[in-house]
């Protein structure tokens, strides 16, 4: 039997699953942010048009898809653009997942909401950096979440506490 094809969620998220707030994290772990970039560095990252809005650029050393319904601002709607700064756009998330794994055999969502939702059935990994309420400071105002998930279909691969008191790392795999 083969191995599922791989798909990762990178998210950090509060104690309510929140994730974002105004277009942006609601908090600023630097910690969290070089784990983010290690675990991605050299794979293909897919993300929605919000997300790479907030972000404002793609990010350098790893392959940027967007997912955007409303491809009119990036892209002729017959084809994925690439950007002269190397961002795809593409009008589906099937059609992003399957593009990614053109050249990654692991690619990894990093957001927003709305593609952690589409794409959670399809994930076989969740790299999830839990934020407890003090770590995260104020969480008033967050208006976006990580969809719930049904962890018991999961298994824990890996549980560290980050130096940062209250942030934790876990990497969840789906059981086959």
């Amino acid at each position: 039997m083969s191995e599922p094809l791989r798909l990762g969620l990178v998210v950090a998220m509060g104690p309510g699953r929140e994730i974002g707030r105004g277009g942006q994290l609601p908090w600023r772990i630097s910690e969290d942010l070089k784990h983010f970039k290690a675990l991605t560095l050299g794979h293909a990252i897919i993300m929605g048009r919000a997300t790479y809005e907030s972000i404002g650029k793609p990010l350098p050393g790893r392959r940027n898809i967007v997912v955007s319904r409303t491809r009119s601002d990036f892209a002729h709607p017959e084809k994925g653009l690439v950007h002269p700064q190397g961002l795809e756009v593409y009008g589906s998330i099937e059609e992003a997942v399957r593009r990614a794994r053109e050249t990654d055999e692991a690619p990894f969502v990093i957001g927003g909401g709305a593609v952690y939702a589409e794409t959670l059935p399809l994930a076989t990994d969740l790299f999830v950096t839990h934020v407890s309420a003090e770590a995260a400071g104020s969480l008033e105002g967050c208006d976006a979440f990580f969809p719930e998930v049904d962890l018991a279909q999961f298994d824990v691969v890996e549980d560290r506490p980050f130096a940062t008191a209250g942030v934790t790392l876990r990497h969840y795999r789906r059981r086959a």
